[in-house]
C-alpha cells in the first residue's frame, strides 16, 4: 500500500489540507468516502485510527479523502475563526472533489461530531450518500455542554459546583457574542451556536447507514438514547446496520488508542453496500 496523497483544497477562507489513500489497484467500480473527523482535542485523538481505518478501506478498493477543517489540523485559519456553517461547506466541498475525481457519489464517514455535519450536508442531495458513523453525537447541543463542563471541571480545583459556575460563564459569554477558550481551545459563537442547533435528525430521502459504536465489558449494547434514535432512523425508511465492538474509547483515552476489531467490522459493514 501507497502512502496517502497529501495535498491541499483551495476553498473559502484558505486552502484546506488533505490526505487522499488511493486503492493499490484500480477497483471494478470506483467508490469514494469522505472522512468528517470530530471536534477539537477528539479529532487529535482519533488520527491514529483514521489512518488505519483508510489504509483498510483503500486496500479494500475505497478511495478515501481525509480533509481537516477550517481552522483544525494543517488547514488554513485559526480554530477560533471557525464556525458550524464554514465547516459544512468544507464538508460539502470535499464530497464535490471526491464525486469528481471518483466519478460516483461519496459515502461519508463521520466520527462522534462529525456524524452531525455528515448529515446535515447530504441534505437535499440526490443521489443520498450512504453513511458510516462512527459513535455518533446525537445531541450537539448536550455534547457541548459536557465539552464545557468536562473541560472548566479539569481546570478548577473544586469539582462539581465550580465546573457549573465556569459553565454558566462560559455561555454567558457566547450569548454576548464573545469567544471562549475551554481546553486550549478558542470557540467562537458561530461555531458554538452551530454545533449546539444540531440534532442527528434523519435526512428525507432514505439512504444505508453503518452504525458502528465501542464499548467495554460483557454486553456490547447500544445506549437506551442511540437504541431510540436507529429506530428513528429505521422508522424514517433507513437501512440502518448496527454494530457494536469492544474496545477503548479512543477518542478520548488519555494515551492514542486503536480498535482493531471496529476495523474489521467497519470494512465487513461498508462491504454490505455492494448488496
Amino acid at each position: 500500500m501507497s502512502s496517502p496523497e497529501a495535498r491541499f483544497l483551495a476553498l473559502s477562507q484558505g486552502r484546506r489540507f488533505c490526505l487522499v489513500y488511493r486503492p493499490g489497484l484500480l477497483p471494478d467500480v470506483a467508490r469514494g468516502i469522505l472522512y468528517v473527523h470530530p471536534f477539537a482535542e477528539e479529532m487529535n485523538k482519533s488520527r491514529r485510527m483514521a489512518a488505519l481505518q483508510s489504509r483498510a478501506l483503500a486496500a479494500a478498493g475505497w478511495t478515501v479523502l481525509q480533509l481537516d477543517l477550517f481552522g483544525c489540523g494543517d488547514s488554513e485559519g485559526e480554530f477560533g475563526g471557525a464556525s458550524w456553517k464554514q465547516w459544512l461547506d468544507d464538508t460539502t466541498a470535499g464530497m464535490e472533489w471526491l464525486r469528481a475525481e471518483t466519478g460516483s457519489m461519496p459515502a461519508l464517514w463521520g466520527v462522534r461530531t462529525g456524524c452531525l455535519l455528515a448529515v446535515q450536508a447530504i441534505r437535499g442531495m440526490d443521489p443520498v450518500p450512504n453513511l458510516l458513523l462512527w459513535k455518533p453525537v446525537i445531541s450537539g447541543k448536550r455534547y457541548l455542554q459536557q465539552f464545557l463542563r468536562l473541560n472548566v471541571a479539569a481546570q478548577l480545583s473544586n469539582a462539581e459546583s465550580a465546573a457549573r459556575v465556569g459553565t454558566q460563564q462560559l455561555r454567558e459569554q457566547l450569548g454576548r457574542g464573545e469567544q471562549v477558550e475551554v481546553g486550549g481551545y478558542t470557540i467562537a459563537p458561530a461555531l458554538a451556536l452551530g454545533l449546539e442547533t444540531s440534532e442527528l435528525v434523519p435526512p428525507s430521502m432514505p439512504t444505508r447507514v453503518a452504525w458502528l459504536e465501542v464499548a467495554t465489558g460483557a454486553t456490547l449494547d447500544l445506549s437506551s438514547a442511540s437504541s431510540q434514535q436507529v429506530e428513528t432512523w429505521r422508522a424514517a425508511g433507513h437501512r440502518v446496520d448496527v454494530r457494536v465492538v469492544e474496545g477503548l474509547p479512543f477518542w478520548q483515552t488519555q494515551e492514542i488508542a486503536e480498535c482493531p476489531a471496529l476495523i474489521e467490522s467497519t470494512l465487513d459493514a461498508v462491504g454490505m453496500w455492494r448488496q
